[in-house]
């Protein structure tokens, strides 16, 4: 088993597909910085599906089970469905999901389900719609992503995750609206607390409502109880109705660090590896495959690269508060979040 210098393994794989969105939400491509003249990667500097496929059968040979597709918006991406299909041929890897804004969900569900897709991960920070206006920093209202969610639901794409990121003063009070809509669907709402992703998003401490209190307020109104996590690195702390009625989750990132289990690897849509949501800098997998590098060149890279690593940012955020001036990090849109 590959393992870094803290002994985690490497067991999950986010794959940013596309750094582009239809959606300029402030906490993460805010539009007076991302407007219409920004200029996004070039397609002969995007990881084709080719080399994508090959890349994810080396992860898995080093022990990645676990596949994230994200983006930006991944649904943005030319043929997904196709990419799809060639991820799941891939011995090894037992678990193929994506998240998505859910603006284009509909239209693609069915032809997400047959491509091999097990269960998606829809972005809804709110079901007012003046709030979700703003959050996604495009006018949109939340009808067409509530409808996708039934349709992905319709054709199995389940069980259905609803990530929230909540912000003090522009969507916590709308918290407990968006459990009690989702009570007792089968769906699993998780609230993600604000966090210092990227540079752009002007993140405060004090903008953070902390999981205790996003759990002390719907509990308030629909009582709740701790559950165990489902596996050894889950990211969320789980909480079940008393009633039997569903579960919540709570992504607690700035309150209640969790890299001590974190498995995570990323690979951005330029083909870098990151093994940290917040880090720096990454190392190119694009430019050896594209320099001819053998399969045992990219394993012995990826190797060299996960076993010396001591990532632990939300750790030392929380033993020091991280405020601006911190160093520069990569954005959540070339990475996945």
């Amino acid at each position: 088993m590959l393992t870094d210098k803290f002994g985690r393994p490497m067991r999950d794989l986010r794959i940013s597909v596309t750094d582009r969105c239809n959606f300029r939400c402030p906490y993460c491509m805010p539009a007076e910085i991302y407007g219409e003249a920004y200029e996004f990667l070039p397609r002969e500097d995007i990881l084709t599906f080719e080399e994508l496929t090959r890349l994810v059968g080396i992860f898995a040979e080093l022990g990645i089970a676990k596949l994230r597709i994200t983006g930006g918006e991944p649904l943005l991406r030319n043929d997904l469905p196709q990419l799809l299909k060639m991820l799941t041929d891939i011995s090894g890897i037992d678990d193929l999901t994506l998240t998505t804004n859910g603006y284009l969900l509909s239209q693609f569900a069915q032809q997400l389900k047959d491509g091999g897709l097990d269960r998606i991960t829809v972005s809804l920070d709110s079901l007012d719609d003046e709030v979700f206006k703003t959050m996604n920093g495009r006018g949109f209202t939340t009808q067409r992503v509530l409808e996708a969610i039934q349709t992905a639901a319709d054709v199995g794409l389940s069980p259905i995750k609803i990530n929230c990121v909540v912000q003090k003063g522009v969507n916590d009070h709308t918290i407990v609206d968006l459990a009690r809509h989702f009570k007792g669907t089968g769906h699993i709402v998780r609230y993600i607390e604000y966090m210092d992703v990227g540079n752009r998003n002007g993140w405060r401490s004090e903008h953070v409502v902390s999981a205790d209190e996003i759990i002390s307020r719907i509990d308030a109104e629909m009582p709740l109880e701790a559950i165990e996590r489902n596996y050894q690195g889950e990211v969320a702390n789980r909480y079940r109705y008393k009633d039997g009625s569903g579960e919540i989750g709570l992504i607690a990132s700035v309150t209640k660090p969790f890299c001590g289990d974190c498995t995570r690897v990323r690979l951005s849509t330029d083909g870098k590896i990151f093994t940290c949501l917040f880090a720096s800098e990454g190392t190119s997998l694009m430019d050896p495959i594209r320099a001819g590098a053998t399969d045992d060149d990219l394993r012995e890279l990826i190797t060299d690269i996960w076993s010396v690593r001591t990532d632990r940012y939300s750790e030392e955020r929380a033993a020091s508060p991280n405020e601006p001036g911190a160093p520069r990090k990569i954005e959540m849109y070339q990475i996945g979040g």
